[in-house]
């Protein structure tokens, strides 16, 4: 398999070109971003038209790179790996299975994932925990959410408001406790977990759900859930896998009190948690790649050691990025002069730790420091352009004329 090459197409490939270059894969990626990190592990690249957080990435424009970059990476190729981007366009995705080999859930699994009221009944019938949907008027809104179907990062989801939800959307219950997620591979018939991270989020005005990072426990901590709570939920998602033939990597996202839970939906596809699972052993697309097959490969141990990776979103416009020394431990970085706006995604920040509140709080010491280094270079960035323009009006050693 090494030397293969890998389409890659999602809202943002790089996590998954990373993993594939750790594989020994050569990756042609698609998506929104084109960020620095990107491009240097991508054997070629095309961009995607969209906006972060919807669940129909590029449409027509996505076949077309796909094929473009089919075209490049030849004969030995894998086949295609969906990351997010397209859990509301199952039909899309059944279009790209008709003309390359899909790795990962099979659309039809998407489809049923993905339907907010099939899901809730799906639910109810496998006797899993999962908060009340509906689309017709509720009588309390204070008390559910409005959420968009199939859509991802958090981004879509609001406060209810009066009268039937808009078209695509809908509403769910809200329900107490903290946000969790189970990161999983799946064969169709059974799961091996792959962890439990926890969940937090990075509210903005208009967005007060918006995805803000996750950590992963070390391996000597206290479990994020008690053992009782861990096996029901694990149980749980190994019947919906089952049901619906899902397979390869996923996650399921819940939400529990300590005493109760949740199930709040499942991500069919590879996720945001990429990065602070896939650091030890065999890469985990390769993982994707057999359990996409229908084999569970042997999982290694787990780094002792706790994970945590955040977005960090623009704290206001970068209109241009300017050109800094990126530290080591930010990824999707992007490129000098392309723009960022305000409250965009402007890099993904890495920390590990002796346990998780070592990593969350290095990844605020972190993000403060990025920011400040922001701050600091678009500073002298302007103070040159004024000293050159004064140099330019004839004013000696850029002193301004009088």
């Amino acid at each position: 398999m090494a030397g293969e090459a890998l389409l890659v197409a999602a809202q943002s490939g790089r996590a998954l070109a990373e993993s594939a270059r750790r594989a020994g894969l050569r990756p042609f990626v698609a998506d929104l971003f084109g960020d620095a990190d990107t491009l240097d592990l991508a054997e070629a690249y095309r961009p995607l038209p969209g906006r972060f957080g919807t669940g129909r990435l590029g449409g027509g424009a996505l076949l077309a790179a796909l094929e473009a970059l089919a075209e490049r990476a030849g004969p030995r190729c894998l086949g295609v790996v969906l990351g997010s981007g397209l859990e509301g366009a199952p039909d899309l995705m059944a279009e790209i299975a008709r003309r390359h080999r899909l790795i990962g859930a099979a659309p039809e699994a998407v489809a049923t994932l993905k339907d907010p009221l099939g899901f809730a009944a799906l639910c109810a019938r496998l006797a899993i925990p999962h908060p009340a949907v509906a689309r017709e008027a509720v009588d309390d809104p204070a008390n559910w959410l409005l959420k968009r179907a199939g859509g991802s990062g958090g981004s879509h989801i609001r406060a209810a408001t009066r009268g039937r939800a808009p078209q695509g959307a809908y509403f769910q219950a809200r329900v107490p406790g903290r946000a969790l997620g189970l990161s999983l591979l799946a064969d169709g018939r059974d799961i091996a977990i792959l962890g439990f991270t926890e969940q937090w989020s990075a509210p903005s005005r208009l967005r007060p759900f918006r995805y803000g990072g996750a950590v992963l426990r070390g391996a000597t901590e206290t479990p994020a859930l008690p053992a009782r709570l861990t096996a029901e939920i694990a149980g749980a998602v190994a019947r919906l896998a089952a049901e619906t033939g899902l397979r390869g990597l996923a996650s399921a996202d819940l939400l529990s009190d300590g005493e109760r839970w949740w199930l709040t939906e499942i991500n069919p596809r590879p996720g945001a948690t990429l990065d602070i699972l896939d650091r030890s052993g065999e890469s985990l697309l390769l993982a994707h790649v057999s359990a996409s097959e229908g084999r569970l490969p042997p999982l290694g141990a787990p780094p002792v050691d706790a994970a945590a990776a955040e977005i960090c979103y623009g704290a206001r416009d970068y209109r241009p990025v300017p050109r800094i020394a990126w530290p080591d431990h930010a990824r999707d970085r992007p490129r000098a002069g392309t723009d960022v706006a305000r409250d965009a995604p402007l890099c993904t920040l890495l920390a590990t730790g002796r346990d998780g509140a070592a990593a969350r709080a290095a990844l605020r010491e972190r993000a403060a420091c990025l920011h400040a280094l922001l701050d600091q270079e678009e500073t002298d960035e302007h103070e040159c352009e004024v000293s050159e323009r004064q140099r330019a009006d004839g004013a000696p050693g850029g002193a301004p004329r009088r």
